[in-house]
């Protein structure tokens, strides 16, 4: 017998979450690939306090929270200092929104609640008017490359190889160019 799928819901960071947060982040499944813990929360709280424009969510399956979603408008980092260090930012739409996600429990890894997130997020985005959506794995990160092509995003021919270390991709219900 079939188990029904589990609700995913997105709740935004608070700062009751930091402590969870700071779990996950100082994991060995998320520090290969984000960055100093302390950093990447200090980041977090930025976004909840209103000092960054990105939106922080908890990834939460069936009222556990099992990992952490976000989105970043693409146009409030086409400034001098983002563009200098990211040159493809400039090559995107003002109005592109970047997603960036992980699996925060590492007993819930490759059980494709990754890539059911994230479509679940992508709907919840176009349900808010986002057309142009993009996710920039770093290509070496192949759990992370795969669940995203599950959830419907491709690369973008135009950029690849050119965004130093990510591997740009779009969601494939896009219907307009990048740029």
């Amino acid at each position: 017998m079939r188990s029904e799928p589990q609700p995913i819901d997105f709740i935004p960071v608070q700062p009751e979450h930091y402590p969870l947060l700071r779990t996950w982040l100082s994991a060995p499944h998320l520090r290969e690939w984000w960055g100093d813990p302390d950093e990447e929360l200090g980041y977090i709280r930025d976004m909840v306090e209103g000092r960054d424009t990105t939106r922080p969510f908890l990834i939460v399956l069936g009222g556990e929270p099992v990992g952490y979603i976000q989105y970043w408008f693409i146009g409030h980092r086409q400034n001098q200092q983002w563009v200098k260090d990211n040159p493809w930012l400039a090559e995107l739409s003002s109005d592109t929104i970047g997603v960036d996600l992980s699996i925060g429990d590492p007993r819930k890894l490759s059980r494709g609640i990754g890539s059911a997130a994230l479509a679940a997020f992508i709907r919840l985005l176009r349900e808010q008017g986002h057309e142009r959506i993009i996710i920039d794995p770093d290509p070496l990160n192949a759990r992370a490359v795969r669940a995203y092509m599950k959830a419907g995003f491709r690369p973008v021919p135009h950029l690849e190889g050119r965004t130093e270390g990510v591997l740009m991709m779009q969601h494939h219900d896009f219907e307009h160019e990048l740029t």
